[in-house]
């Protein structure tokens, strides 16, 4: 079946954005029944916390069992320290307003990376409960977590349920999905909604923006490739001459302080003389 890519931006909100869809996927990923009827798209909050005005993906919001969820698609070359500061500005926007520094609700991340690169792995977290030293037991104090998902890394190791989610992200990638390898209902419904038939004008157009935008970075980052090798090469060069030139000098003033002792010897001044004023060894003006 032919699909629109996850890689996409919208594509990924589109089939992301359904609550079955979105709570199936924190549930398997976090095991938390989300109580919400809604999921926001480009979450932002009215005062940008510490100056920067951080914009969350998809985000829910479950008041009864008093979670935040975030997920995030894009990735960055600052991926990891990018969202760790996103997530921590969902805590310190509640902090702003509450009578101590716990917040009211605990704060889920997940960062769904298409495009990973070999040092990322197929999940990751960071945990921000703290842990006894010696025994390395959790005090269950602290609940907020950040998991970072690369589903390129997927493979026959990775547990269920994850392995379906991340399997279906990575087999969208080039356009077409075997959908009869998939049972649960609500990655069948991501199958359905990621249809190349279904797709509207809109989300055409902006994928078409999206591929644009990411073909003008990678001839952006060829040109500045380009530019690095041939600055090193121009400095290597300049490097070679500059080299060159102190060896010609050092090699000329050499030649004439062995001149000046060939003179000074032939005028009969003491061998040791000679070598104190000129510094150049016996051995080279007594050879000839």
């Amino acid at each position: 079946m032919q699909v629109a890519s996850l890689r996409y931006e919208v594509i990924f909100k589109k089939a992301f954005c359904d609550v079955e869809v979105f709570k199936a996927f924190v549930k398997d990923f976090l095991g938390i029944d989300l109580k919400i009827d809604k999921v926001e798209t480009e979450k932002k909050y009215e005062k940008p916390i510490g100056n920067v005005d951080s914009r969350f993906d998809l985000h829910a919001e479950d008041l009864e069992n008093r979670v935040i969820v975030d997920i995030q698609h894009r990735r960055y070359p600052d991926h990891y320290d990018r969202f760790l500061h996103y997530h921590c500005a969902a805590l310190l926007q509640q902090v702003e307003n509450a009578k101590n520094y716990s917040p009211n609700l605990t704060v889920f991340t997940i960062v769904v990376s298409t495009s990973g690169t070999k040092e990322d792995v197929a999940m990751a977290e960071i945990n921000f409960d703290p842990i006894d030293c010696f025994t390395k037991k959790a005090l269950n104090k602290i609940h907020h977590r950040i998991l970072y998902i690369s589903p390129k890394h997927v493979n026959e190791n990775t547990p269920e349920p994850y392995r379906q989610w991340l399997e279906l992200i990575k087999d969208s990638l080039d356009e077409e999905i075997d959908e009869t390898i998939y049972h649960k209902h609500e990655i069948l419904k991501v199958v359905d909604l990621i249809k190349r038939d279904g797709l509207t004008p809109q989300d055409r157009a902006r994928m078409k923006d999206e591929y644009s935008e990411a073909e003008l970075r990678e001839k952006e980052k060829a040109e500045d490739f380009k530019k690095g090798q041939e600055k090193g090469r121009q400095e290597g060069r300049d490097e070679g001459i500059e080299i060159g030139i102190e060896k010609g000098i050092e090699k000329g003033i050499e030649k004439g302080k062995l001149e000046i002792a060939k003179n000074l010897l032939a005028q009969g001044l003491p061998v040791e003389l000679i070598e104190q004023t000129t510094g150049i060894s016996r051995q080279l003006f007594l050879t000839d």
